[in-house]
């Protein structure tokens, strides 16, 4: 069985706008990452709480928390740094979710042992949370190849692991090379596809990612997340300091939103699933 998640602030920056594109997708999981045009990492209590109120209220539950944590510099004042970590895990609590994607810090290629020393730290924060830390593949990052995530895969314990094929083709890797080496150790999947030769984000199918081979390699229950990047979203020189390419237009967010959601379930579809009560099933 799969099920669908999004970062929905891609198709609105509003909670209502979120809302509303989810239930219009038929997904009810979300990886919250912004709200309101505050970055989730960022809200207070009260505004943690009302954001789960009003989800539970349009039945949507937080699948993870699609924080910024790790996307810093390597040379960072890590003592300071763990207090956002905490901060972070507080915020997962009230909404009642028990994943937190996080990252692998920022010019750190040359700095591998005290990569994988804060990343254990910030597992370790985690764990005793009970909440379990989720390493996404992201362009600069030291995680961002396959070698040096199997290189952090034998480092650092209790870390888990999301699979973004998008990022592997940014970073020049062989899809087919990734799935291999990796595939049996991911937690989840971020759904975003690319043009190697041109850079160009399109819509799951379209570019080199090998998304269908991925998705065809499924055999248990899984969850997907989409984050398409077919527009430039509110927020998004906050995440990210890269210019998007697109070779698809769309005149906003919600209509390439929901056209990433429709490419994606076209091929679910093509492998042979049904879609039963924002259930996938074959």
């Amino acid at each position: 069985m799969i099920k669908l998640s999004a970062f929905a602030d891609e198709y609105g920056s509003t909670l209502e706008d979120q809302i509303e594109g989810l239930n219009k997708n038929g997904i009810e999981y979300i990886e919250i990452r912004s709200v309101n045009g505050k970055n989730i990492a960022d809200v207070s209590d009260e505004e943690a709480k009302n954001i789960y109120d009003q989800l539970s209220m349009h039945g949507i539950k937080v699948w993870s928390i699609g924080s910024p944590i790790g996307k810093v510099d390597i040379n960072c004042d890590f003592v300071k740094y763990k207090q956002k970590v905490e901060r972070v895990c507080d915020i997962a609590k009230i909404l009642k979710a028990d994943k937190i994607r996080m990252f692998s810090f920022f010019n750190a290629y040359n700095s591998p042992e005290l990569v994988f020393d804060y990343l254990q730290q910030i597992v370790d924060i985690g764990n005793n949370k009970g909440i379990k830390m989720f390493h996404e593949n992201e362009k600069e990052v030291f995680g961002d190849t396959v070698d040096r995530i199997l290189q952090i895969q034998e480092n650092v314990k209790g870390l888990n692991y999301i699979y973004d094929p998008a990022n592997f083709v940014q970073c020049d890797q062989d899809a087919d090379y990734a799935m291999e080496k990796l595939f049996d150790s991911i937690g989840y999947f971020h759904i975003k596809d690319v043009i190697h030769k041109t850079g160009q984000l399109v819509p799951a199918g379209y570019g080199d990612g090998k998304i269908e081979k991925l998705l065809n390699k499924i055999d248990f229950d899984a969850v997907l997340t989409m984050e398409p990047h077919l527009v430039e979203f509110d927020g998004y020189k906050g995440i990210d300091n890269t210019q998007m390419l697109h070779k698809f237009h769309f005149d906003n967010g919600k209509d390439a939103f929901c056209f990433a959601v429709k490419s994606l379930k076209e091929i679910l579809f093509k492998l042979g699933y049904k879609e039963n009560n924002n259930c996938f099933e074959k």
